[in-house]
C-alpha cells in the first residue's frame, strides 16, 4: 500500500479527520486523486431532495457539467425553488422542477409511472432525500416516516425506473447514505423498527444501513443490465438537516463541517466519472471505495437478511399497486 493510500485510510478510520473538511482538503492534494468528471451534455439526471443541502448542491454540480437535471422536491413550490436556485448558479443550465412527496408510496408509484412514460432517458438517479423527524411519525400509507422516506422511496424509485435506466445504459443509481450507519445493524424481522424506542439519529442511521443493504441487492439484481448501483456518504456536511436535528453536534464540529458542495462532490463524481462504471454495489466517500462495516462497528449482515429486506419492500409496493396496504 502506498503512503498516500495509508494516509487516506488513516483519515477514514479516525473519522473526524476523514469526515470533515480537513480530510477532503488533504485527499485532494494526495497523488492519485481521481480527475473531475467529464461533461455530461445530453444526459438526464434525477436528484431527489433537490431543494436544499446536498441535493441542491448535486443538482447544481450536474447542471454545471451540462446534464439535463430534474430537481425533485416534495411540493411544486419547493421544486420550483430548487430549479430557480440551480438556474441562478448556472444561468445556462437545463433544469426542470418535478414534485412528489416521496414518503407517500401511492403518490410515488404514480410519479415513477408518469416519469418513465414522459422521459426518453434517465442516465443518473440520485436518491438523496431523507428525513429525521423529532418524534415517531407515520406516512400517508401508515409506514414509519423515516423508513418510508429513506428506504422504501429509494427502493420504489430504483425498481419503478429500472426499465428507463436500462434503456439509457450505461446508467447509474447513487444512494446517499450516512457514516452513522456504521453504528447500526439491520433490524432483521422488524424493518420499520416498531419494536424499538424511537430516537431520531438512531432511526436515521438505521435507515441508512438498510439503504446500503438495498444498494448491494439492487446492484446484484441489475448486474449485466448496464446499470450500476452505488452508495456514498458525504462525511460531515453543514446541511439544513444537521442544523435542525443536530444543533449540539453542529456547534461542536462547526469549524470542520463541509459545505454542501464539498459533501456532494462524490455524488457528482459518481454520476459522471468512468470509474463508477467499472464496479457496482460499493460504498464511496471522497471518490474512493470504503468498507461497509468496521471492525468495532455493527456486525455485517448476512446476504439472506438483505434479501429479506428487499422482499419486505417489494411487498409494500405490490400491496399499494393492488390498491391496499401491507402495513
Amino acid at each position: 500500500m502506498t503512503i498516500s493510500a495509508l494516509l487516506d485510510t488513516a483519515m477514514d478510520r479516525t473519522i473526524a479527520l476523514g469526515y470533515g473538511n480537513v480530510g477532503l482538503a488533504v485527499r485532494r492534494r494526495l497523488p492519485g486523486w481521481p480527475t473531475d468528471p467529464p461533461r455530461m451534455d445530453g444526459r438526464v439526471v434525477l436528484v431527489t431532495g433537490a431543494a436544499s443541502g446536498l441535493g441542491l448542491a448535486a443538482a447544481t454540480g450536474f447542471a454545471r457539467l451540462g446534464a439535463s437535471v430534474r430537481a425533485l422536491a416534495r411540493s411544486g413550490e419547493r421544486a420550483d425553488q430548487a430549479a430557480n436556485a440551480v438556474r441562478e448558479a448556472v444561468p445556462d443550465g437545463d433544469v426542470q422542477p418535478v414534485a412528489c412527496d416521496l414518503s407517500d408510496l401511492a403518490q410515488l408509484l404514480r410519479f415513477t409511472s408518469d416519469f418513465a412514460a414522459r422521459e426518453a432517458r434517465l442516465d443518473v438517479l440520485v436518491n438523496n432525500a431523507g428525513v429525521m423527524p423529532d418524534d415517531r411519525e407515520r406516512s400517508a400509507d401508515g409506514h414509519e416516516l423515516t423508513f418510508a422516506t429513506n428506504v422504501l422511496a429509494p427502493f420504489a424509485l430504483i425498481t419503478g425506473l429500472a426499465d428507463l435506466l436500462k434503456r439509457s445504459a450505461p446508467a447509474r443509481v447513487i444512494n446517499v447514505t450516512s457514516g452513522g450507519m456504521y453504528a447500526q445493524s439491520l433490524p432483521v424481522g422488524d424493518w420499520e423498527s416498531h419494536g424499538s424506542e424511537y430516537g431520531p439519529q438512531k432511526f436515521y442511521a438505521r435507515s441508512k444501513r438498510e439503504l446500503m443493504a438495498l444498494t448491494e441487492l439492487g446492484a446484484r439484481r441489475l448486474q449485466g443490465s448496464g446499470v450500476v448501483v452505488h452508495a456514498m456518504h458525504p462525511g460531515w456536511a453543514d446541511t439544513g438537516g444537521v442544523q435542525t436535528a443536530m444543533p449540539v453536534f453542529r456547534r461542536v464540529a462547526g469549524p470542520i463541517l463541509r459545505t454542501p458542495e464539498q459533501g456532494a462532490d462524490t455524488i457528482v463524481w459518481l454520476g459522471g466519472a468512468a470509474e463508477a462504471l467499472q464496479s457496482t454495489g460499493r460504498l464511496w466517500q471522497d471518490r474512493r471505495p470504503r468498507p461497509t462495516h468496521y471492525l468495532l462497528g455493527a456486525s455485517a449482515q448476512s446476504p439472506e437478511a438483505g434479501a429479506e429486506l428487499w422482499r419486505y419492500c417489494e411487498a409494500q409496493v405490490e400491496a399499494v399497486q393492488r390498491g391496499g396496504s401491507a402495513v
